[in-house]
């Protein structure tokens, strides 16, 4: 845990799609440095286990329960935050998904349902729109914040899998988009893209130049450390964690 030993003692973070992997352990790592950290989520049962879980360990977490796609959800959970703890020093927008595994469908893209297509889009990309614009006022006003997004290695390379690659890609673009936006106002917005990471076993057998998938800390570690101050002149940057993935030559 938090093997970087980085302070965030009094920063205040929310983290999307926090009651499972990645995003439960980015949460996880803050609440280790100090942080205290709204976690969000689309599954309340999960959800209140990781609160109970990282207060348990001496953390200070809360839950929200939100759906992405939904900006009403989006903006209680931001005004929440800041009711409750008077900031938001940093948001990770974690919350994502290939919609094709999560609905176990395996058409193309072509034959794809368009409930499916636009669950992906909206999740993945819609969602993460809504935070940042959520959070924005709070951070302006504050003259600091730090956006983490999470893009993916789909997203840099494509893949047969268009909604999906399409969304990580836009991921790259909204934290280029925000670094100009915000930056005026102390604000930094980073990208993170991993290549496999093992939240499921699956990933193992996605190949990488270093020949296996990612430990999830890994991925954690990078966006834990972007986060804090030792990457204060660091923002509009995509971040691409994969193992050497993207650098090519593989069939398809």
């Amino acid at each position: 845990m938090l093997n970087l030993k980085l302070d965030f003692t009094g920063k205040v973070a929310i983290v999307t799609g926090a009651a499972s992997g990645m995003g439960l352990l980015t949460a996880q790592n803050l609440a280790v440095g100090g942080a205290k950290v709204v976690l969000t989520d689309v599954n309340n049962e999960a959800l209140q286990a990781a609160v109970a879980g990282i207060c348990a360990k001496g953390g200070e977490a809360v839950g929200q329960l939100v759906d992405v796609r939904d900006y009403s959800q989006v903006e209680a959970a931001a005004t929440f935050t800041v009711e409750h703890y008077g900031r938001i020093d940093i948001l990770i927008n974690c919350a994502g998904g290939f919609a094709g595994r999560i609905f176990q469908r395996k058409e193309s893209f072509k034959d794809m349902p368009l409930e499916v297509l636009d669950w992906g889009m909206d999740v993945n990309f819609k969602g993460p729109i809504y935070f940042c614009r959520a959070v924005l006022n709070q951070m302006f006003a504050q003259k600091s914040g730090v956006i983490i997004n999470l893009g993916s290695v789909d997203g840099v390379t494509g893949s047969s899998s268009m909604e999906y690659s399409a969304a990580k890609g836009g991921m790259i673009s909204l934290t280029k988009s925000l670094a100009v936006y915000a930056s005026p106002y102390g604000v930094r917005a980073c990208c993170v893209s991993p290549g496999p990471v093992l939240t499921r076993a699956s990933m193992a057998n996605m190949p990488t130049r270093l020949g296996r998938a990612a430990e999830p800390q890994e991925l954690v570690d990078m966006i834990v450390f972007l986060c804090s101050d030792k990457a204060a002149f660091t923002t509009g940057s995509n971040f691409v964690v994969d193992g050497g993935r993207s650098s090519g030559g593989y069939k398809a």
